[in-house]
């Protein structure tokens, strides 16, 4: 029987979150059983191998919402042994034991086949943060914006925001601001960010229910306070498209920026998005929008997960990490 490490969290007798040595009879029910190549790091793994994250409702449990790899055995129609596969949300690393293991087994319905350009790692450098920003940067488009309208991006340091960067410059936008309080993160205009300001430059002490339109979109990562104040400053027919909320879940807003300046707020969801658009996007991320190759991103292993899991937490982690998760052999 094959022996292989995975990363999983425990809260008995104690909480605990390590790597451990498993076999394939310890793997959930699923129609199909995964080798997986490469996973990645997000904000909701960090929360998911914290006590009382918020995240993980039943343990023991493995995190990791994303993972790539090849199909090894399959019970279902749709995939057969040596398939390219990837995932992303669905249950995945929070109802479900997820990509930090080097086997796994998933349901079928929650796959698809990986595009042939697009390798394993490329597409872990995207990840959710990636089919996320894919995502609202498709929303967007439907704004018909010129190419040199103000789009606002915040948390522009993370996963989604820089990959948002990236797209949106790639798509021939030219007037991208960043919003970050890292003070190293000159990599955003790099990626195509026409300047960064701090989010607080954009949060006045009093928010006034209309203000000078200064913003055309926001992709908004955060929430909270700060997509409060930006609300009242999108012009005329702009929209906010919400994928986050690192700030808090809460807004105060009135229905003025909506009725007198029909602006739009589109929430993001990338969980649990049907099939048929995520071969789409994901097909477009493999070829017409491909930036896997410019974004601000980092392979580690196993052994230097809890680091950068702790990173996120404090608020100090910039761009993607992706996690060689194959063995060796």
């Amino acid at each position: 029987m094959t022996e292989f490490s995975s990363y999983i969290v425990t809260n008995e007798p104690t909480f605990t979150a390590t790597l451990k040595t498993c076999k394939l009879t310890d793997l959930p029910e699923g129609d199909v059983l995964v080798k997986v190549a490469y996973s990645d790091v997000n904000y909701k793994d960090a929360l998911a191998a914290k006590e009382n994250g918020g995240v993980i409702r039943t343990y023991p449990m493995t995190p990791g919402i994303d993972l790539a790899g090849e199909v090894i055995e399959s019970q279902s129609p749709d995939f057969s042994t040596g398939d390219q596969v990837l995932l992303t949300g669905y249950g995945l690393g929070v109802s479900h034991p997820g990509g930090f293991s080097q086997y796994q087994r998933v349901p079928a319905d929650w796959l698809i086949k990986r595009p042939e350009t697009l390798s394993a790692k490329d597409s872990m450098c995207y990840g959710t943060a990636g089919f996320t920003a894919a995502l609202a940067v498709t929303e967007l488009e439907k704004l018909a914006l010129e190419k040199e309208a103000p789009i606002v991006i915040t948390g522009a340091s993370g996963g989604v925001g820089s990959i948002s960067i990236a797209l949106l410059h790639k798509l021939g936008y030219t007037n991208i601001v960043a919003l970050s309080r890292k003070k190293e993160a000159d990599w955003l205009l790099a990626l195509g960010a026409t300047k960064i300001t701090d989010p607080a430059d954009w949060q006045p002490e009093k928010i006034k229910p209309l203000a000078k339109q200064t913003v055309a979109a926001v992709i908004d990562t955060v929430g909270g306070s700060l997509l409060s104040a930006l609300l009242p400053q999108i012009r005329y027919g702009g929209g906010a498209f919400l994928c986050g909320n690192a700030g808090g879940i809460n807004i105060e807003t009135t229905v003025l920026p909506f009725i007198l300046r029909g602006i739009r707020v589109i929430g993001i969801d990338s969980v649990n998005v049907d099939t048929a658009t995520r071969n789409e996007l994901w097909q477009r991320l493999a070829t017409g929008w491909y930036v896997a190759d410019q974004l601000h991103s980092h392979e580690i292993t196993f052994e230097t997960l809890p680091e950068t899991l702790a990173s996120l937490l404090a608020g100090t982690h910039q761009g993607r990490t992706i996690v060689k998760v194959a063995s060796e052999t």
